[in-house]
């Protein structure tokens, strides 16, 4: 089954341990601050999700706008460069005046290095602010050569999953250079993407710069998530859409679980052996699963009618989540981008996880 990627469009066409308590900030000092430099972040990005507390009914709408946040300074490209291309080609890079990046990662990616300004198009996988102006130049998931072509780009980024293949094909045809990058699975995969995509602009310091942004942001999050110290919550990644009926537990390959075990938590479909990306939902399979809480997508979570939607499909309302309606929500753009807001991604679940004061 193909992972249901975090960068699919926004629609349905897309032990207490954890607990807060009054004493966390005091208990974790040094993770309260990380939080705290990230919130205004996460307060101009619009990564951060809502969890649902127990007894409540659904997460309140996020009101944060969908941003990204750009290097303080614009890189010049230095170019012509040839680099290596993940579907085994070289790829040489003349210009990078007129770039169009075929999924919303890499379009972050190109954004958040300084070189928004050049972006000419997007696929409809880029909702964030900035980008949100630009020509789609794709019909659901499938890319438009003629639409490309038409924007007459000098650089074209995709991924490995980006089609049909006959459309990269006619693009490369018309001899525009098309880098293809390899999608990524987890946070290890964050400065791989990074440097493969600045090293194709002619901007590889602004590449380590934000690599190394990204980094110590991450470190600081991870360097005390309080679940180090005590029963670490087991949660389960649900992808739903409800309108297409298609209800899916997460396994080894979903994504979410180097995200989760970042965050001091156990991917309960990791655990469970699940060794796919995705499964149907059932009973029995949530029942051994036992999650503390639920993750799922915030589009995803509307398309069910919300929580009370949630723990009517089968099996949720007898899990500990289901129970206690402990959901985590990320919004569909982001959870499983591991790129630029990838920090901010686990801080929102880090502050879900174990309360704004951890």
């Amino acid at each position: 089954m193909k992972t249901p990627r975090s960068s699919e469009p926004q629609s349905d066409d897309q032990d207490g341990a954890f607990v807060p308590t009054p004493a966390a900030s005091h208990r974790f000092p040094r993770l309260a601050v990380a939080v705290t430099a990230l919130a205004l972040a996460l307060a101009l990005t619009g990564c951060g999700g809502t969890a649902t507390s127990p007894g409540s009914s659904a997460p309140a709408p996020a009101a944060a706008p969908d941003r990204v946040e750009p290097l303080a300074a614009t890189p010049q490209p230095a170019l012509p460069v040839t680099v290596p291309s993940a579907d085994g080609a070289q790829v040489t890079v003349t210009s990078a005046d007129r770039v169009i990046p075929l999924t919303g990662s890499l379009n972050e990616i190109v954004h958040t290095l300084g070189l928004g300004g050049r972006v000419v198009a997007r696929d409809i996988t880029a909702t964030f602010e900035q980008a949100a102006a630009l020509p789609v130049v794709t019909r659901g998931h499938d890319v438009s050569a003629e639409s490309v072509l038409s924007l007459r780009p000098t650089l074209v980024l995709a991924e490995t999953t980006t089609g049909p293949a006959e459309a990269i094909q006619q693009i490369r045809d018309a001899g525009i250079p098309v880098l293809v990058v390899a999608p990524a699975k987890g946070l290890d995969d964050v400065p791989k993407r990074i440097d493969t995509v600045s090293a194709a602009l002619g901007v590889k310091e602004a590449g380590a710069q934000l690599n190394q942004r990204t980094a110590d942001r991450i470190a600081a999050l991870r360097e005390n998530v309080p679940a180090a110290r005590g029963k670490q919550p087991r949660v389960a990644f649900l992808y739903l859409r409800g309108t297409a009926s298609v209800y899916l537990l997460g396994g080894s390959d979903s994504g979410a679980a180097s995200l989760l075990e970042a965050a001091g938590a156990v991917d309960t479909g990791k655990e469970s052996g699940l060794g796919k990306d995705f499964t149907p939902i059932t009973s029995e399979a949530l029942a051994a699963a036992a999650p503390d809480a639920i993750l799922v997508m915030s589009k995803g979570l509307e398309s069910v009618g919300g929580v009370d939607g949630l723990v009517k499909i089968p099996g949720v309302a007898q899990t500990p989540a289901g129970m206690d309606r402990r959901v985590l929500t990320i919004d569909d753009g982001v959870l499983l981008n591991y790129g630029p807001r990838t920090d901010q991604v686990l801080a929102s679940l880090i502050t879900q996880l174990y309360g704004k004061g951890a």
